[in-house]
Parts: C-alpha cells; structure tokens; sequence
C-alpha cells in the first residue's frame, strides 16, 4: 500500500517582487533545493505555493519554507543559506523559528552573533558556559571545533580569560611527514590549521596574528603541556581521539584557577597505532556523572557542511560499525 499524499497550500505576503525572487532564488532553485533535500513536490504560482509529499515530509517543508521566507527579508538567501534551513529541518523537528528561545546561548564576536543549530549544538554550547570542562564528541563537520573557538573568542573578548591556549596532538593521519622546519610554533602550524581558519573568520588576520605575537593565543603541543598549570584560560583539545590514556589525564589535570577547557574528538577517526586504547574513548567512561564535566554526542544528522558531507558520514556509518580504537 503507497504512502499517504497530503497537499499544503501556502500563501507568503505581502508580496514584494524583489522578497519574493530573493525568497525562492534565480530560477526557482530555493524551491528545487528544498525539494530535493525534503522529497516532497513544490510548485508555485506568485506569491503561492502548493506543497505535496507524506504528512511528515510537508509538515517540514512549510516549516522551512516559512523560515526562509522570514529570512528573505533581512538578508540574501544563498544555496548554502538554504541547506542550512533544511538541515535544522532534520535535527530539530517541528517549527523552524526565527527568534530564539530565552535561554538559548548566543556568542558575540566580530563576525556577528552565532547561535547552535540544533539541540546538540545549542546544548554543546550551554554546556561549555555553564561547565568547566566540556567534550564535544561527533563526526567531521558538526561543528565541534569552531563553536569551541567562537566561545575562546568571546571569553577573551569579554575579560573572562586572559588568553587562549590551542592544543593538539601532533599524529599523522596515515601519513609519514618527516621532519618539519623551524621553530616548535612552525612545526605545529599544520596541525593546528582548523582552529586558526575558525580565529581568522572571527578576528581577523591581522588581530590573530598579533594576539599569537602577544602570546595571548597560545599553541601548546600536548607533549609540552606536562608540568604546566594554566589559570585564567580557556584551553582548547582538538583531535582529542588522537591522545593516548595517559596524555589525556595530563591533560586534563592541567586546568588552573579560572580556566575553561573544552576538548574535541571523533573516536571514529582514530590515528593511533592499532591495539592503543584513545584517550577519548577512555574518558567517555571514566567522567559521566563527575560534578562540572559535561558531554554532547554528535551525529551524523548535526553535520552542517555541504550536504554531501552527512551522506558520506553516514555511508561510513552504515559500512564500517565503529570498532574498539
């Protein structure tokens, strides 16, 4: 027996030319975005728009559709624009709204406001200004990283820390680098190029740069953080499924007095030598319930990049069940 079909007619007012090709894009192509991504049938005619596909899948399309319309209003609707509309579509169901809840977090910094998109990532961000020490733990293009900067960034912004320390396990992913010239911030440059790609889109070449001079931003290979205490920081692991157990308790036990850690990984992606149990996954069962340490999971529904990006990782999924590291 076929799915039932239902059929919603939509009507967007006032109908304002230029809101309305700047709503539905050159050719239609926001409709044959939303289309595609949501398996339902758009056709439109003015300012109407009659949408047909099961109950569920129309249900989400006028949210989406409702939500970019608002939108179309204050800003230039992009391909990418609309991809992001549509997967908030897929993480959060029911109505996509343009104003935020009363005690979703905000972060402010010279790029502008960045909110969550998502409950795991509205949830990661609570969780980082409410708790010392936050994991945020998911696949590639979730997000993880740059929210964790966008925080750094705001919290050095606003006096709360003093600096931000960047730390990453220098492993190779598969491959054999050999020896890397200059000095030790040189060498760990490569490692670190997700974070500093984040600082540039927040602050600025030049300001980054300068805060690096100033040593107000930090890069601090893990094998150097032993013997260290840092106060008034907010420290940032990467790439933490690379950390042995040992190198994630040093870690972890590096926190000073008025510092804030987060500590990012994917324990799918592990780089280590086979056999050697990630730090990451060990402290996945050895910190649930400790009192200012909080974990968000990701999935491969929060990946917020280009839409083939959340097929690939789910294909993975679905090829390979995650394996012991």
């Amino acid at each position: 027996m076929s799915a039932s079909i239902a059929t919603r007619d939509l009507a967007f007012e006032p109908v304002d030319n230029a809101r309305l090709a700047n709503f539905v894009g050159p050719m239609d192509e926001n409709l044959r975005q939303v289309e595609q991504r949501l398996n339902v049938q758009v056709r439109r005619r003015g300012g109407w728009v009659e949408v047909s596909g099961t109950p569920e899948a129309t249900v989400a399309a006028e949210h989406v559709l409702r939500h970019l319309f608002e939108l179309s209003g204050s800003e230039a609707l992009t391909p990418d624009r609309v991809h992001l509309a549509v997967q908030e579509a897929h993480m959060d169901p029911g109505p996509v709204v343009v104003t935020r809840a009363a005690d979703e977090v905000t972060i402010h910094t010279q790029r502008g406001g960045i909110r969550g998109r998502g409950p795991n990532q509205r949830q990661y961000l609570a969780n980082i200004h409410t708790c010392d020490l936050t994991f945020g733990i998911g696949p590639a293009g979730t997000g993880k990283t740059y929210l964790a900067v966008a925080c750094a960034v705001e919290a050095l912004q606003t006096d709360r820390v003093r600096r931000i320390v960047l730390v990453r396990p220098a492993v190779e992913a598969g491959e054999r680098l050999g020896f890397l010239p200059g000095d030790i911030g040189q060498k760990v440059d490569p490692y670190l190029r997700p974070m500093y790609d984040a600082l540039y889109d927040m602050m600025g070449f030049d300001r980054v740069a300068r805060a690096v001079e100033r040593q107000v931003i930090e890069i601090a290979p893990l094998a150097f953080m032993r013997g260290r205490s840092l106060n008034d920081s907010f420290i940032i692991l990467d790439e933490a499924q690379n950390t042995s157990v040992e190198q994630m308790k040093m870690f972890l036990t590096r926190m000073g007095f008025g510092s804030k850690a987060v500590v990012t990984g994917d324990i799918t992606q592990t780089d280590l030598p086979k056999q050697q149990l990630s730090g990451l996954r060990h402290v996945m069962n050895v910190l649930p319930g400790v009192e200012g340490v909080a974990f968000t999971q990701f999935t491969s529904k929060d990946v917020v990049r280009h839409p083939l990006v959340q097929r690939i990782v789910q294909a993975y999924e679905r090829s390979a069940p995650d394996k012991p590291a």
